[in-house]
């Protein structure tokens, strides 16, 4: 099994990067792992921590319609180089963790999706540059008030609420790229969104080089590299796991937003 590294707060508050082992042990760092974070000997047992997202980005980039499937479904063409948003890192929520749906809404979708994790400093990078600078591979749900998106013809609102960026539950370093992404409702088996990562319009070295002629990305932040065919609504009480093979699964559910929250 790979190495699974993930970011986990004690019961007094205390959080820190480390190594998930088989007996649910984490082996602590002494920095995140893309900071060359070495092991230490601090060991936390299972019922000691709670999983956090897997890194704190200082910024999510976010690739729009990046499998063709996906264009076609939205009734747009496939883009002829990468088209990029951005999500606050506010949107960032743990496996989990609920989702708030918000009251401005009436629609609002999944988006499984593979991210990416940085682990150095990228500006104007080169393709093959661009790919040792990526650090390794998690999961990532873009939910997406669809409603709002289409009613502001631009992207930043709905996509932008508090909690709309589900993350993790772990990094790994190598992912195959014939890897299946699925996405299941409500415990259903059959899925509703899957593909193959290789589907990609623009892979990740490709994205991630462009993403930084336009913004230099830091350690720690996040790409999201697009979501297949098959994106669709999700109501309160709803369940939603996005499964990537090699990585394992990201669960979260649908709770009400408070107007007032």
């Amino acid at each position: 099994m790979a190495q699974r590294y993930v970011r986990v707060q004690t019961a007094d508050g205390q959080v820190y990067y480390g190594l998930l082992q088989i007996d649910r042990q984490i082996h602590i760092l002494d920095a995140p792992p893309w900071m060359k974070g070495q092991p230490t000997d601090l060991e936390l047992a299972p019922d000691n921590y709670q999983i956090l997202a897997p890194c704190a980005p200082s910024k999510i980039v976010a690739v729009g319609k990046n499998y063709a499937n996906h264009a076609a479904e939205m009734g747009t063409p496939v883009p002829t180089e990468p088209l990029l948003f951005l999500k606050p890192s506010t949107t960032v929520i743990p496996s989990d963790a609920p989702i708030q749906y918000p009251p401005q809404s009436k629609r609002v979708d999944y988006e499984g999706e593979l991210a990416l994790v940085i682990g150095d400093r990228c500006v104007n990078c080169t393709p093959q540059q661009a790919q040792t600078r990526i650090w390794g591979y998690t999961i990532a749900n873009d939910v997406t008030a669809r409603d709002l998106q289409k009613r502001d013809g631009q992207w930043t609102r709905a996509k932008g609420f508090d909690t709309f960026c589900p993350l993790g539950p772990w990094i790994v370093r190598e992912l195959n790229p014939g890897a299946k992404l699925q996405t299941f409702l409500n415990n259903d088996p059959k899925p509703v969104q899957s593909a193959l990562i290789h589907e990609m319009v623009f892979p990740p070295d490709v994205l991630v080089s462009y993403i930084s002629q336009v913004m230099t990305l830091l350690p720690g932040d996040v790409v999201l590299t697009g979501t297949p065919e098959g994106v669709g609504p999700m109501q309160v009480g709803d369940r939603v796991r996005v499964a990537i093979e090699g990585i394992g699964h990201l669960d979260n559910f649908l709770i009400t937003r408070d107007a007032e929250a």
